[in-house]
């Protein structure tokens, strides 16, 4: 089974994607970057969707941090946040890390799940 992890500090937002994404894969969620970080390391997650801005440690120092280890340099990331991407910080981190950038305001729900599945999915399957 597929495994997925939603980093995300808003608890509805976060229990909404697990409650749908979990009827086909394994999920685990975080509410801060730390735990998200540590679960990412611990269970290898085959996607991770990362908000950026949360309490204990930001999605971007999350994503440095990943990035520095075995598992984290080639993990499949989508940065899932409100923020637009010409703030400094995440057009920096951008530049140098390789992640796909969904902002939540742009996307419906839907649209989220069905890239989560098309990004899950071996190529040529739905």
């Amino acid at each position: 089974m597929k495994k997925l992890l939603i980093v995300e500090d808003e608890p509805a937002y976060a229990s909404l994607l697990c409650n749908v994404l979990a009827q086909t894969y394994e999920v685990w969620v975080a509410v801060d970057g730390q735990e998200g970080l540590d679960l990412a390391l611990r269970h290898h997650p085959h996607l991770i969707l990362l908000d950026i801005k949360m309490p204990v440690m930001d999605g971007m120092t999350v994503l440095k941090e990943l990035r520095k280890t075995h598992y984290g340099k080639t993990a499949k990331v989508v940065v899932l946040t409100n923020l637009e991407p010409s703030e400094t910080i995440i057009e920096q981190v951008i530049r140098e890390l390789p992640i796909s950038y969904w902002i939540k305001s742009d996307l419906e729900f839907s649209d989220i799940i069905n890239r989560a599945h098309e990004l899950l999915s071996p190529i040529g399957q739905p």
